[in-house]
């Protein structure tokens, strides 16, 4: 029974031990909320037409010298929605747009960044809007600046696939299906 304890309170000194040294190497970093956004374009009635989401969280742990290890954690708050006015934000969280109520966030959570082609990164993982998720692939640029690391990349997907804008709204005359989602991430150690 002592071997077993003492096995097992072993393998936890090795488990902390080598979280310790994965903590040198990696850093969980949380973004600069101020510096950081993340930004829509649709267009409505062929005009183009840019909102952004005040807030958003973000944790990644990236290691520079393995940037193929980024893992990500993206959590949008929908009711932080900002078309530029109270009106059309109230009218984008009902049940026929994002139906913040029942669905409050929208996440991306990465599987595995690859190297692109480019020199430039591809975050591989699911995407989350309105309760339905679908695997996608994020072009992504990583800037140093100072003490900062920044994620830059834009995602074109169709806002009919995740259910955003039901009923008389699924008209894309009206507003196109295509929208793009542009993010700038700035993560500060």
């Amino acid at each position: 029974m002592r071997t077993v304890r003492k096995n097992k309170r072993s393998a936890l000194f090795l488990l902390i031990g080598a979280l310790a040294v994965l903590n040198l190497t990696y850093a969980a970093l949380n973004s600069n909320a101020k510096m950081s956004t993340v930004v829509i374009t649709a267009k409505q009635m062929n005009v183009p037409i840019t909102a952004k989401f005040n807030k958003v969280n973000t944790i990644i742990v990236y290691n520079p010298s393995k940037p193929e290890a980024t893992k990500t954690n993206i959590a949008i708050d929908i009711s932080s929605f900002d078309l530029g006015d109270p009106e059309y934000n109230k009218e984008v969280l009902k049940k026929e747009w994002f139906n913040a109520t029942q669905f409050p966030k929208a996440t991306f959570i990465s599987t595995s960044m690859k190297s692109d082609i480019n020199g430039k990164l591809k975050a591989l993982g699911k995407l989350s809007i309105k309760g339905k998720t679908m695997e996608v692939n994020v072009p992504v640029t990583i800037t140093k600046k100072d003490t900062s690391t920044i994620f830059d990349g834009s995602l074109p997907i169709k806002r009919l696939d995740f259910g955003v804008g039901e009923g008389d709204w699924a008209d894309t005359s009206m507003v196109a299906n295509e929208v793009v989602i542009q993010f700038h991430i700035v993560l500060q150690q």
